[in-house]
């Protein structure tokens, strides 16, 4: 059985949240290796399975290393779940959510995906990802300070492709598309008053129509992978709200590549259906900043590993 999604039935709800690229750093996971049998066991497992000792990097690497694409996004799924599966028995949750790759990372902690399979995924999303970067420069910026509606019907407006891509909180909209078009729509950003419109230090426009044929790969590596029925509702970023049929939860992971991240209307859905503890699991401490700004009212931490 499902964890109640009615807060009336069930007040005090857990939930997780994993965050997506952007949260790694040197030195990432090396406390688990060294402190947990089952970690190292995974850690190494993850080397074989990747074809190269991404645990070097992690631990060794230095933060231009950890910036390649094929590195980033596995190290940040490893940390991440590595630290649940550690976790044991104090891993419970009743509600997960993943920013962006995050969700993948979800998808593991609440047994829809296997560590294999999950991580098999994220190595192809970041190899294709960075593939369609490669087909036609692109790139993302950030606005603030302004309402979405204002943001999205600019880029409407805009000649060329930029569109919202990451709602991570109210008055934080990150936009995304074909480098003309962003620098464009940054400027008449600025013009109606946004408080900062500036360009992001990233490889292309994720979350954009510009990631259509990483999408087409990624679903091919999807639509073979087996999806099981999890054990609490993932809130996924597509649709912003609970999903537990597997189906469903495949459908909205293909559709991810070139839909906006909706966090904010996630975090929002999940506190609206009982969450009230939002526990980060993963390198740094991006998404619990994220929730003060979204809803002051739950409480935010880190998970943490002693051995």
């Amino acid at each position: 059985m499902f964890a109640s999604l009615n807060k009336q039935q069930n007040k005090y709800m857990k939930a997780y949240i994993f965050p997506g690229q952007g949260a790694q750093f040197t030195g990432m996971g090396l406390d688990l290796y060294e402190n947990s049998p089952l970690a190292q066991e995974l850690f190494e497992k993850a080397n074989n399975i990747l074809g190269f000792s991404i645990t070097d990097v992690m631990f060794e690497g230095t933060a231009e290393e950890l910036k390649q694409t094929k590195v980033t996004q596995p190290a940040i799924f490893l940390h991440s779940v590595i630290l649940a599966k550690v976790l044991g028995d104090d891993f419970k949750p009743e509600m997960v959510a993943g920013h962006s790759l995050g969700e993948l990372s979800a998808l593991v902690a609440n047994g829809v995906l296997s560590f294999e399979d999950g991580l098999r995924l994220v190595s192809k999303r970041a190899l294709a990802m960075q593939k369609a970067c490669e087909i036609q420069p692109s790139t993302m910026a950030a606005v603030l300070g302004l309402e979405d509606k204002v943001v999205e019907d600019t880029c409407a407006e805009i000649d060329g492709v930029v569109v919202a891509a990451n709602y991570n909180c109210p008055g934080q909209l990150v936009i995304s598309g074909e480098i003309e078009a962003v620098e464009k729509a940054c400027e008449v950003l600025k013009e109606k008053g946004a408080k900062r419109a500036l360009l992001l230090p990233v490889g292309g426009a994720f979350h954009s129509p510009m990631m259509e044929p990483a999408r087409e790969e990624l679903a091919e590596a999807i639509e073979e992978t087996t999806f099981n029925e999890p054990i609490c509702p993932v809130y996924q970023n597509v649709v912003a709200k609970a999903v537990t049929n597997p189906a469903e939860i495949k459908e909205n992971l293909i559709a991810q590549l070139t839909a906006p991240v909706k966090w904010t209307q996630c975090v929002q859905a999940m506190v609206a259906d009982g969450g009230t503890e939002f526990v980060e699991v993963g390198p740094g401490k991006v998404l619990q900043g994220l929730m003060r700004k979204i809803d002051r009212n739950v409480a935010a931490s880190g998970a943490s590993f002693e051995a």
